[in-house]
């Protein structure tokens, strides 16, 4: 919300902005901090992976196993979504140790519905290095952390500031708007990545580094939000460049969208006289990897004209309309084929029957729980509502 620049107490920079290349360095820096945190001890998100500034103050300490399972779920999904699968796993896998012990086909059926299924696999790649060569316990330093797998710079600071208060910049995409605004940051995303890192780190407290980082993350997704930003409620508006120039929603700058990869598919439905449905598993690599699917035909860059080799022999009918489903680099419409089969039709090698009725327990990802719900309506009405 653009508006006038209000009176800067001392210590704030001047109408130009934040600036951290000249003699206000320390200044600036402390009453940012100062500022961010006071408004985060009052307006702090109630999170179920999160301790709060009161229980921070009573000396209780953020468990590093829940914070790195909410920061891998939360990457590319939403606090609203993550919230009921968090609670799944923690209740199931209460602790690192016993993550580590899980299947990692259990793991994938629990995941079922987050996306980006790569995460899932790393998680248990990642609990059982984490049980093998550290006993359990997590390393506290973002640069050991960063060697385990599915760890990148942003997760590995993440877990490193808040879990064991090692003063390292945390920069998800909330923290990319607030810091891109602070400072008019004017190249564009992804190529600033690292700009808005190394403008963060400096103004990182040394005493309160976690809750800094929750405090900036929280400011990004309650305050400064991509469009009409709430700036009159801003404790840090008085700092801000793009504020000033009234410019707030033109930050942070963002190259070009690729154009999305159009892809197709035929996929098949068979259901037997018992409420049964022929499942299959894709290859471990790539999208999707290691998830249990409806079959399905390979994915090819023309759409589908002729039916793709069936899994079984089946009277086999084409049924409308297409399922379309965008991931984040693929548009991807399947054709669906449908059949009825005896009670007694055996599972072909690779393949094996599923009860419709317990769907929700194959651990179908969203596009497969699509497809069968084109061709079966209402067969995953229980697994939406779950």
């Amino acid at each position: 919300m653009a508006g006038m620049i209000q009176s800067r107490p001392a210590g704030f920079p001047s109408e130009e902005g934040l600036s951290l290349e000249n003699g206000e360095d320390a200044s600036v820096k402390d009453v940012l901090a100062q500022a961010l945190l006071a408004w985060y001890e009052r307006h702090a998100r109630t999170l179920p992976w999160r301790i709060g500034p009161k229980w921070r103050r009573a000396g209780v300490k953020p468990d590093p196993y829940r914070v790195w399972l909410s920061e891998v779920m939360l990457q590319q999904t939403t606090v609203k979504a993550v919230g009921e699968y968090f609670a799944a796993f923690t209740a199931r896998w209460p602790d690192m140790m016993a993550f580590a012990a899980a299947p990692e086909q259990d793991v994938m059926a629990a995941w079922a519905g987050l996306g980006y299924y790569s995460r899932a696999r790393n998680l248990v790649a990642c609990a059982r290095r984490v049980a093998e060569d550290y006993g359990g316990m997590m390393p506290r330093k973002a640069e050991d952390l960063a060697k385990l797998p599915g760890i990148g710079p942003y997760t590995s600071a993440s877990i490193a500031a808040i879990a064991f208060d090692e003063p390292v910049p945390v920069v998800d995409g909330n923290v990319e708007r607030v810091v891109s605004r602070l400072f008019a940051i004017d190249r564009p995303l992804p190529q600033a990545k690292s700009e808005i890192r190394e403008t963060l780190r400096p103004l990182v407290p040394q005493d309160r580094p976690g809750e800094f980082a929750e405090a900036m993350m929280d400011l990004g997704a309650t305050i400064c939000s991509p469009k009409r930003p709430a700036c009159a409620l801003c404790p840090l508006n008085m700092m801000c460049r793009a504020h000033g120039e009234q410019r707030e929603e033109a930050y942070p700058v963002k190259a070009p969208k690729r154009a999305k990869a159009k892809k197709f598919a035929g996929a098949f439905v068979a259901l037997r006289g018992d409420g049964k449905i022929l499942l299959s598993r894709r290859p471990p690599k790539g999208l999707l990897g290691g998830m249990s699917e409806v079959p399905t035909g390979p994915w090819q860059e023309s759409p589908v004209t002729q039916m793709p080799t069936p899994p079984l022999s089946a009277p086999w009918r084409k049924i409308a309309p297409q399922v379309s489903h965008i991931f984040t680099h693929i548009d991807l419409k399947v054709t669906i084929w449908q059949a009825a089969l005896p009670s007694d039709t055996p599972a072909p090698e690779g393949f094996w029957w599923h009860d419709l009725e317990n769907l929700k327990d194959a651990g179908l990802p969203t596009v497969m729980a699509k497809i069968v719900e084109a061709a079966i309506p209402g067969a995953t009405k229980a697994r939406a509502t779950r």
